[in-house]
């Protein structure tokens, strides 16, 4: 029989329409937030593993990038449940919204977060061990906005938790270059994420949801600025640390103009404009990769 023969049999339009709500959830549609959580797992992989990390390793962590980001997404969503229908580009969410229950979207965050989980108990102890904190940062960010104006800060050290952790699964020990490499993931999360948060200031100041966009206020710009020119230095940290290739500078000097052109489009903070800011952060993350591996492959 062949393939094209086989009858394969259609999911109830209820049943469809039920993934159809879990993937808006988990924004399946929307992959910014994978590929913001995939670059520096990315570097910090490609580093340990000194540009060959090991093909078992790589592929745990691509696919924890991606269930631990949509977990995220579903976790976030619950815990803003009764803020998002105050904000103009949230009000529609699924959960939000009425479309699917507190519960359900519980239940998403729970069985991704068990899936990855599943992945890293075949990797060593260390890593193990970490991960632990990582769905501990993962399940807390979301909340933060209530407590205090720094929910970027935990954001980004959740975003960031990928690089001890992928060094702990690749090389066992947890080096000094990795908390470098983690320092300088964190700095740049806070900065992207502020651009983002700038896009909803007005209806998180009417709510009282806190964000570094508010604590920052007319000096939103600066911060930003200074947190782009500590990730740069730390990156060039980084580079000097491992005695990096030209090619690498130059592709850091390509990233450090992206985020000269992120300032251009936050000047008038325009929410649109910041929102694209934001957006082009996949960029750097991309091009600094290439710088990474451009090191490694020229060698």
């Amino acid at each position: 029989m062949k393939l094209a023969d086989l009858s394969i049999p259609e999911l109830p339009p209820e049943v469809s329409a039920r993934l159809r709500l879990y993937a808006e959830l988990i924004r399946f549609g929307r992959p910014i937030g994978t590929y913001l959580l995939l670059w520096p797992t990315l570097w910090a992989l490609t580093i340990a593993g000194e540009g060959g990390p090991d093909g078992w390793v790589l592929f745990v962590f691509v696919s924890g990038v991606f269930l631990m980001r949509s977990a995220g997404c579903a976790i976030n969503d619950y815990a803003d449940r009764d803020i998002d229908r105050h904000v103009a580009r949230t009000r529609e969410r699924p959960l939000t919204s009425g479309k699917i229950t507190p519960r359900e979207a519980l239940a998403v965050f729970a069985v991704l977060g068990l899936l990855a989980f599943l992945l890293v108990l075949t990797l060593n102890r260390l890593t193990i061990l970490l991960s632990f904190g990582g769905i501990l940062l993962a399940a807390s960010y979301p909340f933060m906005k209530r407590y205090h104006y720094l929910p970027q800060v935990h954001m980004g050290a959740a975003f960031g938790w990928a690089v001890p952790m992928a060094f702990a699964a690749q090389t066992n020990t947890l080096p000094k270059i990795a908390w470098l490499l983690y320092v300088a993931t964190l700095v740049w999360a806070v900065a992207y994420d502020t651009m983002y948060s700038m896009v909803d200031r007005e209806d998180d100041l009417k709510i009282g949801v806190k964000s570094t966009a508010i604590l920052f206020g007319d000096h939103d710009r600066l911060m930003i600025a200074l947190l782009q020119a500590l990730f740069v230095l730390a990156m060039i940290l980084v580079g000097l640390d491992l005695e990096f290739s030209r090619i690498y500078f130059l592709a850091l000097g390509a990233a450090a103009l992206l985020l000269a052109y992120q300032q251009f489009l936050i000047n008038d903070r325009v929410p649109e404009h910041c929102f694209n800011a934001f957006l082009n952060n996949h960029w750097v993350g991309a091009v600094v990769f290439v710088g990474i591996m451009g090191h490694y492959y020229s060698l």
